[in-house]
């Protein structure tokens, strides 16, 4: 069983595929806190029901986009997304998963869509020493990222509000092995277009001079920061 939080129909808003009419699968359950996190209801407060790998088929099969996002939350952490990717692929349909590259599963996918966490994302002040401490001990795993990108087409997206997490991705690289500069995004922190607008104001500069690619959050001014979407 699955914990889900939400299934929807939207367009995707992040990464190389923006802009692509997608059914979304939220998992509700989340290994880590990061303190700017906008689902906390899959995360934080972890909400949903119990679902089996075939009720999220059927309810995934009532729309008729091709391409299906498992994202969360983590929804890594859960074994059944194997199960659940490989009968969503026999259905041809293209997957990708969101995840934060903390935890290794046999899953199968067209798109790996990483978020490696930075030490901008500890949520000292925001939660228990306990999450402080597990949140750091987890949030740093470029062996699992390097043996996730070696599978299938991936794009790295790194949330950045400043330019010393910018210089901070520089650092996260150098023990990365495996990587193309061209799946590499930095995506600005922020649930607002206020925010956003402010942070591309320096970042698509950086992004520039450092050859990365801008990764906004295109859902923001679309829909902004809504549930559904």
């Amino acid at each position: 069983m699955i914990r889900v939080s939400e299934i929807f129909h939207s367009v995707q808003g992040e990464g190389k595929l923006t802009g692509t009419p997608s059914v979304f699968v939220r998992t509700s359950g989340c290994n880590l806190r990061c303190w700017f996190c906008d689902t906390r209801y899959a995360s934080w407060e972890p909400e949903g029901d119990q679902w089996s790998v075939q009720q999220i088929i059927d309810q995934v099969s009532k729309y008729p986009s091709k391409h299906v996002v498992l994202t969360g939350g983590e929804p890594m952490i859960f074994s059944e997304i194997c199960q659940l990717t490989a009968e969503l692929r026999a259905l041809g349909k293209h997957i990708t998963i969101e995840t934060a590259g903390t935890v290794d599963l046999d899953a199968e996918c067209d798109l790996w869509s990483i978020s490696p966490k930075l030490s901008n994302s500890t949520p000292i002040g925001f939660a228990t020493e306990d999450w402080i401490r597990n949140h750091d001990l987890r949030r740093r795993q470029p062996e699992i990222v390097r043996r996730l990108i070696q599978r299938s087409d991936y794009q790295l997206k790194f949330v950045v509000g400043s330019i010393l997490d910018a210089e901070e991705v520089m650092e996260y690289l150098k023990d990365l092995s495996g990587w193309e500069r061209a799946n590499v995004m930095m995506m600005p922190r922020g649930t607002t277009q206020e925010e956003l607008l402010l942070q591309n104001s320096w970042l698509a500069d950086w992004c520039r001079e450092h050859g990365f690619r801008l990764c906004d959050r295109q859902h923001i001014y679309w829909f902004g920061n809504t549930r559904g979407t």
